[in-house]
């Protein structure tokens, strides 16, 4: 036991300096700073960086002569400080961040342990053990070029997918399968810094270095592996929610137009009626009657009539449905201009807009405050699709998306994001404000997009 505990000690003074495991855990968690949305910005950023760079330095540096007992809690410490870095500077959950943090730290300790590695055997090959110089300049070039691979890398993988907001909404029970398996990691790297003699250490140094070393950057792949699964199954549940709104949408349309037909045949029997009755009755008022009830007629019939069909449809379904609420809906629509949009994306993009403002006028108690305005038309070479509603409320953004108001918010507002995504077919964009009480939608679309599109039918046919 007491050959044991020397080599331990040996050990321990060729391990990795606390410095070095201060910067990389100091670093990994900039790598994830840097991708988040950030709570600021500017001056009051850079400060909190640098305050978790001196604290996270200091911290490690002074705990590093207390005895082996405490090395477990110290370390627990430095994830804490790492964990309150990354709440302070990125606008996220605490259960979000805490869930970054489990991966900044394993990818810190990696990127510390391999760098340390590269550096002791290339010092040990060049014969450089008692020249500090030489070793202090050595060490600080291949630790600086081993982070900059590895936190760059990371960074690199990381910025070229874009999480759903979903994904990183973590329930505190969903934090124990990335928590156990970087736990698992940690222990089995250092394992071989407190007991020597068991089945899965080594006495020996470089073996303790290259399982250290192996066994974390297993621990980081399996969480970007965890991380990637993660995301991809939160995007196609999002995918899939939108579809489901855009069936219900065409549905609805569906729907809609064979009850405008229905009306419409009715209305088209009782212009047959009033002929009859104006042929059998001669009197004065009862044709002022009967005029009035033309004249009505052919309000109905002017109603909606934007020059497409699906529009058409969609509004006048909604018309109705705002004329029993006490909602008022009035409509300029250059409709022959959404010729080349699928009937689909003509009900998603309008039936959702509509589907929205209505759902936030009937929480308005003054009816007459009920007002919503949609208008299409184009400009120059884009078509313009905006409606603006009378909205009283507060509303709070996020990703330049509203958030939603119901109660599981989390799987909610795919309306919104499935407009954008109609819209994005055809390369436009869609912005939304709040000011002033009112609510605006914007759609812009290219004009060019139908011109593209008509050409393609064209040569496809």
């Amino acid at each position: 036991m007491g050959g044991g505990c020397e080599l331990v000690n040996t050990i321990y003074q060729s391990d990795l300096p606390r410095m070095v495991t201060a910067m990389a855990e100091w670093c990994a968690c900039l790598t994830i700073i840097a991708k988040y949305p950030r709570r600021y910005g500017g001056p009051r950023l850079w400060g909190l960086l640098g305050a978790g760079l001196a604290v996270q330095c200091l911290f490690l540096t002074m705990t590093d002569a207390l005895h082996i007992i405490l090395w477990l809690p110290c370390m627990m410490a430095a994830v804490g400080l790492m964990l309150a870095l990354i709440a302070a500077c990125c606008d996220m959950p605490l259960t979000s961040a805490a869930y970054c943090t489990v991966r900044a730290f394993l990818l810190a300790e990696f990127a510390a342990s391999l760098g340390w590695q590269l550096y002791s055997y290339t010092r040990y090959a060049l014969g450089w053990q008692d020249a500090e110089t030489k070793k202090n300049v050595l060490a600080a070039a291949i630790l600086a070029a081993v982070f900059a691979v590895v936190f760059f890398g990371m960074y690199w993988l990381e910025k070229r997918r874009a999480d759903p907001r979903t994904a990183m909404a973590f329930q505190f029970k969903e934090l124990w399968s990335p928590v156990l398996m970087a736990l698992a990691c940690f222990f089995l790297s250092n394992l071989s810094f407190v007991y020597s003699d068991t089945p899965f250490t080594s006495s020996e140094l470089t073996d303790i270095y290259n399982i250290r070393t192996l066994v974390d950057l297993a621990g980081v792949t399996m969480l970007y592996a965890y991380h990637v699964q993660r995301c991809e199954l939160y995007m196609q549940r999002e995918l899939d929610a939108i579809q489901h709104i855009l069936q219900n949408q065409y549905i609805q349309y569906r729907q809609s137009r064979e009850s405008i037909e229905v009306i419409n045949h009715k209305y088209h029997d009782l212009k047959h009626q009033i002929a009859v009755l104006r042929a059998e009755q001669d009197d004065a008022k009862r044709i002022a009657y009967l005029d009035g009830m033309e004249e009505e007629i052919r309000d109905y019939e002017a109603q909606n009539k934007t020059g497409n069909s699906v529009l058409d449809t969609v509004l006048t379904g909604k018309s109705l449905y705002c004329a029993r609420h006490g909602v008022e809906l009035t409509c300029v629509a250059d409709g022959a201009r959404l010729e080349f949009m699928d009937v689909m994306d003509i009900c998603t993009i309008f039936g959702n807009i509509l589907d929205n403002a209505i759902e936030c006028e009937l929480r308005i108690e003054d009816k007459g405050k009920r007002l919503i305005h949609l208008a299409v038309y184009a400009r120059k070479d884009f078509l313009v699709i905006r409606c603006e509603n009378y909205c009283p409320e507060e509303i709070e953004f996020q990703d330049g998306l509203p958030v939603s108001t119901k109660r599981d918010a989390v799987y909610h507002g795919y309306g919104i994001k499935s407009i954008r995504h109609a819209a994005g077919k055809y390369g436009g964009a869609m912005t939304v404000h709040s000011r002033d009480e009112w609510f605006e939608i914007n759609l812009m679309i290219p004009l060019a997009a139908g011109i593209a599109m008509d050409r393609r039918e064209e040569a496809q046919r």
